[in-house]
């Protein structure tokens, strides 16, 4: 059986806080006889991922996703806890394990502002000790995948977010990493360059193997790409698995579009009792109703000969999250 690259057992990482009051008094006081409090950011998560596989890790502001993977990644030594990433512990930093990993941030640049794109990709070049030869087939496929031939000679401050963006990527896969951590990737981005990085995301996977962790508040992110879905909140693990799974969890109804002949008096007689009307436009209406009763519901109002048109839909997958992260799993 094969080992997972990336393994996490009770994890944990607290953060001391120093507490200061307002006023001069108090803050001369707190630089003698300073009072912290311990905020947990990470509280005791298990969680493994297999080789290639794309999970994409979930949940509110503040609920310890960017911590959890600051800590996959090396960047902070955990309170407490085990992990283990391609064979080696993250916080020891050696260089053979940085040559495995990368990390994209959508918040954060690793282009040099003063200096083009090539070069900072050069100086990539020289720290990761690609060869030539490689380095040159690998920008060559990078560029005509993420089209950014023309950005090569431009400085990153004169780029604009969707191009920085993808020179940002480029950067990040130069030396051919096992494991790629995407924390809010596509943050700030019009329609069409999410749409455009997604698809690259999902090809690279596909031909390299290569292991995704993927952070986001873009749903559709999360549903085109991951076929997991890692579910944290106030630093707890609430829910590891499909997203379908989950929605199957927290949505016991389907919705029921149907569009009538005429105007009804009494729609709901055609309904169970518990069903509820969410929505009407004119002749059309959109009905909750749960699971159990879907098929009896629907074939009466097929009997009923006073519909043109009906569908069943699941709930959007955005309402699914939204009580997730209201209710909890």
């Amino acid at each position: 059986m094969q080992e997972p690259i990336i393994a996490v057992e009770r994890l944990r990482k607290v953060y001391r806080v120093p507490v200061r009051e307002k006023g001069l008094l108090p803050s001369m006081k707190a630089l003698i006889q300073p009072v912290y409090n311990n905020v947990t950011a990470v509280d005791n998560i298990n969680f493994q991922i297999d080789r290639g596989e794309i999970v994409g890790f979930i949940g509110p502001n503040g609920a310890g996703k960017t911590t959890t993977l600051k800590m996959l990644s090396g960047l902070l030594y955990p309170t407490e806890g085990n992990t283990r990433v391609a064979g080696y512990i993250p916080y020891e930093r050696q260089r053979d394990y940085l040559k495995t990993i990368s990390m994209v941030m959508g918040n954060k640049s690793q282009l040099i502002p003063s200096i083009t794109v090539m070069d900072s990709f050069y100086i990539t070049k020289e720290i990761y000790q690609i060869s030539s030869e490689d380095f040159k087939a690998r920008l060559e496929e990078l560029s005509d995948l993420l089209e950014i031939e023309d950005l090569l000679n431009k400085l990153p401050r004169n780029l604009s977010l969707g191009e920085r963006a993808k020179c940002e990527f480029a950067a990040a896969l130069l030396y051919r990493p096992d494991i790629l951590f995407l924390d809010e990737p596509t943050l700030g981005m019009d329609v069409s360059i999410q749409i455009r990085l997604r698809k690259f995301i999902k090809d690279y996977n596909k031909k390299y193997g290569t292991t995704i962790i993927l952070t986001s508040h873009y749903m559709e992110d999360i549903t085109s790409l991951c076929s997991r879905t890692i579910f944290i909140n106030k630093g707890k693990l609430m829910y590891d698995g499909s997203l379908e799974e989950l929605s199957r969890k927290l949505s016991p109804y389907k919705l029921i579009k149907a569009t009538f002949k005429e105007e009804l008096q009494e729609v709901s007689a055609l309904l169970p009792k518990d069903s509820t009307i969410t929505e009407r436009n004119g002749l059309t209406y959109i009905f909750r109703v749960n699971k159990e009763e879907i098929s009896e519901t629907a074939g009466v109002l097929l009997r009923s000969n006073l519909i043109i048109d009906l569908t069943i839909e699941n709930p959007s997958i955005e309402a699914v999250i939204d009580k997730a992260y209201q209710e909890g799993v």
